[in-house]
């Protein structure tokens, strides 16, 4: 079985950073890929960003030159460096692992005040 714990999110004011952590524990199989994608109210889940473990990152239009994913494969663990944070960035961001099947943590919950 896999876990996802993540952590990180929380309140910041628009222009601010953020850096959230996602570790995975369990059958974990190479190569895989792992990532954000973010769900706001009244909004279509959102691919955020994903890098595989060979380290192939992708970012999404609305985040390229703001946010990095970055990951440390020995201890399974992504993070996402969130900079120049703006309101429209508000969301449930959910980490996720691709290894034979996609598995997804809860959540954590970022919110960026104008």
């Amino acid at each position: 079985q896999v876990q996802l714990v993540e952590s990180g999110g929380g309140l910041v004011q628009a222009g601010g950073s953020l850096r959230l952590s996602c570790a995975a524990s369990g059958s974990i199989f190479s190569p895989n890929v792992m990532g954000w994608h973010r769900q706001a109210p009244g909004k279509q889940r959102e691919l955020v960003a994903r890098m595989s473990s060979g380290g192939s990152p992708y970012y999404s239009d609305s985040v390229k030159g703001r946010f990095t994913i970055s990951r440390d494969n020995g201890e399974n663990t992504v993070y996402l460096q969130m900079n120049s944070l703006k309101p429209e960035d508000t969301a449930v961001y959910l980490c996720f692992v691709v290894s034979h099947v996609t598995h997804w943590g809860q959540g954590t919950q970022v919110t960026v005040s104008s």
